[in-house]
């Protein structure tokens, strides 16, 4: 299997899994911002009234992504757990970079903390996203073939039976 294809339903389990960080921590529980609070400000009933049913589709489309994400899992079958783990967190990273660059910086959706120091933040979310990124990449990227192995010796070659096709048939090195 290719490894952009092993990495799909991690990657796509990340975005979610990102989003609903975003959501849940900053939106919710520290109250920063809200997913239209950039647009319409919490001055009245209707901008709160708009910017819940914002956050409420953003939320929708995290879930969405999330459980996409399980589908491809499913039918991409077992992968080790370096790369299930390795491309959740870089699916999260490019959620952060996507999410803040075009809702921080290009549309002004809204900021990750809005006030004097409201760029600080959002290019702290961007770094964030990008260490994501490399960490999840480190993670998830295929181990060599002396990797683990003392002394760094290569495994011994095996035929697709399982046959080690150097050996000789009397049993002696060859």
């Amino acid at each position: 299997m290719k490894t952009t294809t092993r990495l799909r339903a991690p990657l796509v389990l990340g975005l979610g899994i990102g989003g609903f960080v975003d959501g849940i921590v900053i939106h919710q529980l520290l109250g920063w911002h809200h997913m239209l609070s950039g647009w319409y400000p919490l001055v009245d009933p209707h901008a709160e009234h708009v910017n819940m049913i914002g956050d409420g589709a953003f939320h929708l489309g995290c879930l969405v992504l999330v459980l996409v994400g399980v589908a491809l899992l499913n039918r991409a079958g077992s992968l080790p757990a370096r790369v299930l783990w390795g491309g959740v967190v870089a699916g999260w990273g490019v959620f952060n970079v996507v999410e803040g660059v075009v809702d921080h910086l290009l549309l002004g959706v809204h900021h990750v903390r809005h006030g004097p120091d409201q760029l600080l933040w959002d290019l702290g979310f961007l770094a964030l996203g990008v260490l994501l990124i490399v960490g999840g990449g480190l993670l998830a990227r295929p181990r060599s073939v002396t990797q683990g192995r003392p002394g760094g010796g290569r495994a011994p070659r095996t035929s697709s039976a399982g046959i080690d096709p150097d050996a000789r048939r009397d049993g002696g090195a060859a």
